[in-house]
Order: structure tokens, then C-alpha cells, then sequence
């Protein structure tokens, strides 16, 4: 079926109405979905990823059975792992890279495009807000009125400590970290810690990952095995309140 031109309009991130029977009906598609994504209980891997991209309308076929249960579970070992329970507006503009960890309780209001690279931690009680208001009234107007969005993305190997809220239009580099309870309203640069509301840069992540810091090139983990993290997070958040904010 055609996409309609009102759809266009919010995936283009251009003012558009969201109460329309297409949308509308998109939303409970989805909000039913995540039902019985959070609902699931002891099933096994292979039927929470079906679940999962069923949230998210993928129709990627799922690898053929193995003929034992844990030889199975590893047909998914990288997939992403998403902790119910979760809620989208959408769901089909959500996308997990490989490793990815969310936590329960997140939140995708995912008007625009919502992304996620490969490997990245995302503690509970997370938001992604993609959908914004205009701040006219007048033009506002309820639930009669136009909204619009923009996209956000999660860069590879990041971690986003627990309460965190990621605004829309956030971009978010490649190992950045965003410490609990923080508001991110502005994009964070590549291998940088922000923390606070709104979130402030505070410190680099020292790490061979980043071609600045190292001149030779990162070619990966020993034995493709990841350490634990160097600082915990509440050891970054009391760092922070002493060091001088960067620029």
C-alpha cells in the first residue's frame, strides 16, 4: 500500500498530523505488540526475537531451528538484547545494531528514526524522544494540531546510564557515555563522558578505540573478548563535580 503523504511528513521529520485513522491504527499495531512482547515469560531466544521483530515490522527470516535448545540460543547470541518492558510509538523506526543491551522500562517515542550502533548499553528507565511539539499554541493546538521530529542516533559502543533522557535531533558519537539521570539536548562527540541536565561534557573516554588517542589503528579485542568497564559510572558522576567542564 502507498505510503500516505502525511507519513512522509513525519518520516521526513516536516510538521504532520498525528491523529489521523493510519497513525493511529500504526500506534495500537504497535502498542500491541509490545504487549506481547512484555507479557512473553519464559520463552525461549529464538521466540523473544521473533516477538522483538515483530515490534519492529522486520521481516528478516529467523535462522532454521538447531536441534538442540542451546545450540539454538546461540543462533541469537547477537542479536539485541531488550528487557521488558519496553514501549514505542512505532516500532518500525527503531533500529538495534548487533550486541546492543537495553534495559527494562525503555521508552522510543520514535516519530523519526531511532538508532542504536552495535554493542551499546542502555541502563533502565531510558527515554529516546524523537517527537517534538511546536511551541506556538496556536499552531499547537492539541491533539488537532501538527507535531513534527527528528531523528536520533546512538553512535556503536556507547553507554547510557539508567533515567537518562535523549532529546530529539541528539546524535551521540561512537563510545560516548551519558551518566544517570542526565537530559542530553545537544550531540556528544566521539569518546566523550556528559553528564547533568542539560548534559555537559566533563571528561574524554581514554581508550585505544579512538584513532586520536592511539596511532595505530584498533583492530578489536583479544580472543573477541570485552572487558568490563574501566571507571563505574558513579565514580565518572563524583569526577565530574570536581574537574573543569571542556569546552
Amino acid at each position: 500500500m502507498e505510503m500516505s503523504e502525511n507519513k512522509q511528513k513525519m518520516l521526513r521529520g516536516e510538521l504532520y498530523h498525528a491523529f489521523t485513522p493510519e497513525l493511529v491504527a500504526a500506534r495500537a499495531r504497535c502498542k500491541h505488540a509490545c504487549a506481547r512482547y512484555n507479557t512473553a515469560g519464559e520463552v525461549s531466544r529464538r521466540r523473544l526475537t521473533e516477538l522483538w521483530r515483530d515490534i519492529n515490522q522486520d521481516t528478516t527470516p529467523l535462522p532454521p531451528p538447531s536441534p538442540t535448545p542451546e545450540e539454538d540460543e546461540k543462533l541469537f547470541d547477537n542479536d539485541p538484547w531488550v528487557e521488558p518492558p519496553v514501549n514505542m510509538d512505532y516500532g518500525f523506526n527503531v533500529r538495534l545494531g548487533q550486541n546492543v543491551f537495553i534495559n527494562f522500562n525503555a521508552v522510543f517515542l520514535d516519530t523519526c528514526l531511532i538508532s542504536i550502533g552495535s554493542r551499546t548499553l542502555v541502563g533502565p528507565n531510558v527515554s529516546f524522544f524523537s517527537g517534538t511539539h511546536p511551541l506556538d499554541p496556536v499552531i499547537r493546538q492539541g491533539t488537532r494540531g501538527p507535531e513534527l521530529g527528528k531523528e536520533i542516533h546512538i553512535g556503536e559502543d556507547c553507554w547510557i546510564g539508567g533515567n537518562a533522557i535523549i532529546l530529539p535531533g541528539v546524535t551521540i558519537g561512537r563510545g560516548g557515555v551519558v551518566g544517570a539521570g542526565s537530559v542530553v539536548t545537544k550531540d556528544v562527540p566521539d569518546f566523550t563522558v556528559v553528564v547533568g541536565n542539560p548534559a555537559k561534557v566533563v571528561r574524554k573516554v581514554e581508550t585505544a578505540m579512538d584513532p586520536t588517542q592511539n596511532s595505530s589503528e584498533w583492530t578489536g579485542w583479544p580472543d573477541d573478548h570485552v572487558e568490563g568497564a574501566e571507571v563505574p559510572m558513579a565514580k565518572i558522576t563524583q569526577e565530574s563535580q570536581v574537574e573543569e567542564t571542556l569546552p
